[in-house]
C-alpha cells in the first residue's frame, strides 16, 4: 500500500504537467492504454481469457465506466487546479461512501460517524469557498470526481465477492481503452519529444502499478488498517508538485485537508471497531 501511494501522485502530477501541451482525452487514454497492456502482461498469462469471465458483467461494466469519467474529470481539473488541492478533495470519497451506504447497502451509520461526514464535508467546503487564493470552478469537477468514485466504490462491494479482483481491474482497462482508442481520433496531438512520449507511457505504467499493489495490499491486510494509507497521497502529491511547479497549497487549503484527513481517519477507525464487534472480536 505504501509502494502505491508513493507512486499514484506522480501519475497525476505527470498528466497535470502533460495537461499543458496536450488533450485531456490523449493523457487519459494513455493512462488506460498503458493499464491494459499492464494487465494483459500480469494476468493473461495464467488466466487466459478466463480474466474476462464475470458473473455480474452489467456491474462491472456500469463500475468500469464509472471509474473512466472519474479519471477524465479528475485529469481535466488538473489543468486548471494544483494536485494537492483536487488531491484533498476527492479524498472526501470515504465519506460519500458512509452516506450512500444507508440507502444502498442498507447499513446503519451512527451519530457520530453522521458527524465526522459533516466534518469532512466542511473540510472540503473550506478549500473550495469562492474568495480563497486557489479558489476555481475547476474544484467542482473534482467534487463530481469524489462523488462518482463514491458510486463505484458501493458497486465493489456488491460485487466483490462474486469476481477475481483481477477481472475487475481488467474491465477497468478494457473499458476505459476502448472508449478512448475511438474518441483518441478526433481529440489527438502527436508527443513533440521522446520525453513527452514517454511521460504518455509512464502514466499508464503507473496507473495499472499503483491499482495493482492496492488490490494486492487488500488480498494481504485489512481495509481498516490500509485505508488510512490513502491520506499519504497528500504528502507526496505535496512534494511531487514542489518540486515540479514549485507550488504549495495555501493556507485555506492545508486546513480543509487536515479536516478531511482527520474526518477519514475517525470514519475509518469507527467502522474497524463496528467490525470487530460484528465479528466478536
Amino acid at each position: 500500500m505504501t509502494i502505491a501511494i508513493a507512486i499514484l501522485p506522480l501519475m497525476n502530477v505527470t498528466a497535470k504537467y502533460l495537461s499543458a501541451e496536450y488533450p485531456t482525452t490523449q493523457i487519459v487514454w494513455a493512462r488506460y492504454a498503458g493499464h491494459f497492456i499492464f494487465v494483459l502482461l500480469i494476468f493473461l498469462p495464467s488466466r487466459g481469457l478466463r480474466l474476462f469471465r464475470a458473473r455480474r458483467l452489467g456491474v462491472h461494466l456500469v463500475r468500469s465506466i464509472l471509474m473512466f469519467i472519474c479519471t477524465l474529470l479528475f485529469f481535466w481539473a488538473l489543468r486548471y487546479i494544483d494536485v494537492p488541492v483536487a488531491s484533498s478533495i476527492n479524498l472526501t470519497s470515504p465519506m460519500i461512501v458512509t452516506a450512500l451506504a444507508v440507502p444502498f447497502l442498507g447499513e446503519k451509520v451512527e451519530f457520530r460517524r453522521w458527524l465526522a461526514v459533516l466534518a469532512g464535508f466542511a473540510g472540503a467546503l473550506i478549500i473550495i469557498w469562492p474568495g480563497g487564493a486557489t479558489a476555481h470552478w475547476a474544484m467542482f469537477l473534482v467534487a463530481g470526481t469524489a462523488l462518482l468514485y463514491a458510486i463505484y466504490q458501493i458497486l465493489t462491494r456488491k460485487v466483490a465477492t462474486e469476481d477475481s479482483a483481477e477481472t475487475s481491474l481488467a474491465y477497468i482497462a478494457l473499458v476505459g481503452t476502448v472508449i478512448l482508442t475511438i474518441a483518441l481520433p478526433f481529440d489527438y496531438r502527436i508527443p513533440t519529444s521522446w520525453t513527452d512520449a514517454g511521460l504518455h507511457f509512464f502514466v499508464g505504467v503507473v496507473g495499472g502499478t499503483g491499482h495493482f499493489f492496492i488490490i494486492q495490499a487488500f488480498r494481504l491486510g485489512e481495509a481498516s488498517v490500509l485505508a488510512p494509507f490513502n491520506y499519504g497521497q497528500l504528502i507526496m502529491a505535496t512534494v511531487a508538485s514542489y518540486f515540479v511547479f514549485d507550488t504549495l497549497p495555501d493556507a485555506m487549503t492545508w486546513l480543509g485537508a487536515a479536516i478531511i484527513v482527520a474526518s477519514g481517519i475517525y470514519i475509518t477507525l469507527r467502522e474497524s471497531r463496528a467490525g470487530r464487534s460484528k465479528g466478536g472480536g
